[in-house]
């Protein structure tokens, strides 16, 4: 795409040219296609804008653990059945998927990934009736090794005496009534393992040891459901919004490709 010379533009149509040139979508990366074909089976996107915000650092701090933020409204008549968060230049693209329960019109979720190098980090909402909304942003590569081949961050047996334990807590102000919306924060110990990290001892490499699904439940109402890849971060960690509805517990339920199952259940009541 050509750009036109600003310079031989009045100022203020110059300033409407970029406007112009600013609202228009990103480039799709070469990875693209072949992810909106396999993962999306090449359904139509519609602009997200006004329905979904996408929150990402340009240029993250520690590319092992970057934040993704997708703050969701569809509007009335719709409600939320999925969300994907992807990363168009990983091995793994598809982040992490969650179905949301049911009855969602407005969600707010935060997960974080590994960033392997310079991508597109996207978000995809499907709604009830099947339309595929899309946000997407460009994320640098702030250096230093590719994060799904670099070795976890931590004593091997301190990571293994730990896995599975979780941590809840809420975000914000406690609700005081039902059919309010609360926050909160959860964060599992695992390692994550891609299987493309080689042991620096043994010189093989770690076995894929990935956390591959997590639900959520406020009482007997399933707030997500979530399937997980390599490309979620080392301790994964979730950040998330439900409607209150009397219950007095969270329950959260994990499963690793291993067959490991974790279970517990959190205070969050009384709501009402």
């Amino acid at each position: 795409m050509v750009r036109p010379n600003l310079q031989r533009l009045p100022a203020i149509l110059a300033a409407a040219v970029l406007s112009a040139f600013a609202s228009l979508p990103a480039l799709a990366s070469d990875s693209w296609p072949g992810i909106h074909a396999e993962a999306f089976a090449g359904r139509p996107l519609h602009d997200a804008r006004g329905i979904v915000k996408l929150t990402a650092p340009y240029r993250p701090d520690d590319v092992r653990s970057v934040p993704l933020e997708a703050d969701i409204s569809v509007g009335e008549n719709h409600t939320i059945k999925t969300v994907s968060f992807v990363v168009d230049e990983n091995p793994s693209p598809v982040a992490a998927v969650f179905r949301m329960g049911e009855g969602r019109s407005k969600a707010h979720l935060v997960t974080r990934i590994r960033l392997d190098q310079q991508s597109d980090v996207r978000v995809i909402v499907e709604t009830d009736d099947g339309t595929l909304y899309m946000a997407e942003q460009l994320v640098k590569f702030a250096g230093g090794q590719a994060s799904c081949s670099a070795p976890p961050v931590g004593d091997p047996a301190e990571i293994a005496a730990n896995m599975g334990k979780m941590d809840f807590a809420a975000v914000g102000d406690k609700p005081n009534g039902s059919h309010q919306v609360a926050r909160a924060r959860y964060a599992l110990n695992h390692p994550n393992h891609t299987g493309m990290v080689l042991d620096p001892v043994s010189l093989l490499y770690i076995p894929l040891l990935m956390v591959e699904h997590i639900e959520a439940w406020q009482g007997e109402d399933l707030v997500f459901e979530m399937t997980g890849s390599i490309t979620l971060a080392q301790n994964p960690a979730i950040e998330f919004d439900y409607v209150t509805n009397g219950a007095t517990e969270m329950t959260v339920i994990v499963r690793d490709t291993s067959g490991g199952t974790w279970t517990r259940r959190f205070p969050i009541g009384p709501a009402g």
